[in-house]
């Protein structure tokens, strides 16, 4: 028997087989790429549509594996922090809105004064900053910006409920993980929150969808996609997870001394915990009713080497030997990479890349180096925050797979080992565990995440590190307070 899982991230949209002890099958995978809309002003939207499109494609082509007679179940992970509109028919009216875009930084003012001081408080109740990131901040945004639009909103709707209705032709609940990513959730209640609600978003006021658990199954595609997945047409599909939680239980950080780093386009620091109050500049989410995660995202990861390369002409031929015969912290350059903004640790709506220190003596690579040196500085800031004397990384992601030397920054950056996952497709086998925990009553531990090796801090190095750590804090002070 096997399981199908959905796997939306920000990048592209995948279908995968696994086995019943959540093992990939080998050549049961299907990927199209997508890119979020943007534009100089920060928006990030999608389209509906075209996801809706590539994850059927996915599926299409998925479905075409000898092993999908097999099937038993599908889950689904999405990115996480989407909503989208949905018009009188349940057709979707406006872009999916992304926790990347930025252009609500305009609401904040809007909202903090209606919050008149008690911003912790919303904090603690919601486990979300107020910040442009979350669905408060954009709503109101497009509501004093594109009110046509937000007029024929009739229910919102997060990418993977907005899927599901499209195939089963009726409204869908929301997971409480997918809606913990919002900032209306109270998450220790897991309700809408009715207070915040309606002082910040008193238009959605009976236009949010119903609350339930992943493991409200949805039985009975209908009409077409019946008859397009037969194979599909009765089997029990899940809810839709937070791509971030089920990156968790994919990476083997299934309890409190597990910390899972995650580094693709963007990069996280999560562990799950309860915990009476949330750090400020950490969030609180959900991955099920019984399992809080606790953490902080960066918007700043794969992307900032992807930006160096493309826009310094880097030929990537010959540098990761080159980054790694670098002593660190050698080009004499502070930089904070926030070049999609800032979330964790320090949520500024307004932050923007910055390099300070550039000579003429300054280089292409040294400039590469300050950049990948960066992201783990602020890394370690999440995680100083996140750790304790037990406490154990478990690390995975694409960035970290491709580059040794960014993985041993990293390390020296936290200044404790890095235990480097073997596991390549984390966020959908995270999915496949949680079904077997529903369905089968396995425990999360029951299967191991492989180690492919531990990199270990260099003693020699640590204290470089934490000397930029200094500069860097100081120089994003003098630039944000």
């Amino acid at each position: 028997m096997t399981f199908l899982v959905i796997d939306l991230g920000s990048s592209s949209a995948r279908a995968l087989l696994f086995a019943d002890d959540a093992s990939p099958i080998d050549g049961a995978v299907c990927s199209r790429r997508h890119d979020f809309i943007t534009d100089s002003d920060g928006r990030a939207v999608a389209d509906p549509f075209k996801i809706q499109g590539l994850v059927e494609s996915c599926l299409d082509d998925v479905l075409a594996h000898p092993a999908a007679k097999s099937i038993r179940a599908v889950g689904m992970a999405a990115f996480a922090g989407s909503w989208l509109g949905l018009d009188e028919q349940g057709a979707a009216c406006t872009s999916v809105m992304t926790y990347a875009d930025t252009r609500s930084r305009r609401a904040l003012p809007i909202l903090l004064d209606k919050l008149g001081g008690h911003a912790d408080d919303y904090h603690q109740a919601t486990g979300c900053m107020m910040h442009p990131a979350y669905l408060p901040a954009q709503y109101v945004y497009l509501e004093r910006t594109q009110p046509e639009s937000l007029e024929r909103i009739r229910r919102i709707s997060d990418i993977g409920g907005f899927l599901y209705r499209q195939w089963f032709g009726r409204g869908m609940p929301m997971s409480y993980s997918a809606a913990s990513w919002l900032g209306l959730l109270e998450t220790g209640r897991r309700r809408w929150h009715p207070g915040y609600l309606r002082l910040l978003c008193p238009g959605l006021v009976g236009k949010l969808p119903k609350l339930a658990d992943y493991d409200e199954i949805q039985f009975g595609l209908a009409g077409r996609y019946a008859k397009r997945w037969p194979v599909l047409r009765d089997l029990p599909f899940f809810l839709a997870l937070g791509d971030g939680a089920a990156a968790n239980v994919g990476s083997g950080a299934v309890d409190r001394r597990h910390i899972a780093l995650t580094i693709g386009t963007t990069s996280a620091l999560r562990v799950f915990k309860s915990i009476e109050r949330t750090p400020r500049g950490l969030w609180r989410y959900l991955l099920c009713a019984d399992k809080p995660l606790v953490g902080g995202a960066a918007s700043e990861g794969g992307n900032v080497y992807q930006w160096a390369l493309e826009e310094l002409g880097l030929n990537a031929t010959g540098l990761e030997a080159e980054l790694r015969r670098r002593g660190p912290d050698e080009h004499g350059l502070t930089a904070l990479p926030l070049l999609a903004g800032e979330r964790s640790p320090g949520w500024q709506p307004n932050a923007s890349g910055t390099i300070h220190g550039i000579r003429r003596s300054t280089s292409r690579l040294d400039i590469l180096q300050a950049q990948l040196e960066a992201v783990a500085i602020r890394l370690s800031l999440i995680f100083d925050m996140l750790k304790d004397d037990e406490s154990i990384v478990m690390a995975a992601g694409g960035a970290l797979q491709s580059s040794p030397a960014w993985t041993q920054m990293i390390a020296n950056a936290f200044n404790t080992p890095l235990q480097l996952l073997a596991e390549t497709e984390i966020t959908a086998r995270g999915v496949a565990l949680m079904l077997r925990r529903c369905l089968d009553d396995v425990p999360l531990d029951d299967a191991p995440a492989k180690i492919r090796r531990v990199v270990r801090p260099n003693p020699k190095h640590v204290g470089r590190f934490r000397a930029a750590q200094a500069r860097q804090l100081e120089l994003y002070r003098r630039l944000y307070g």
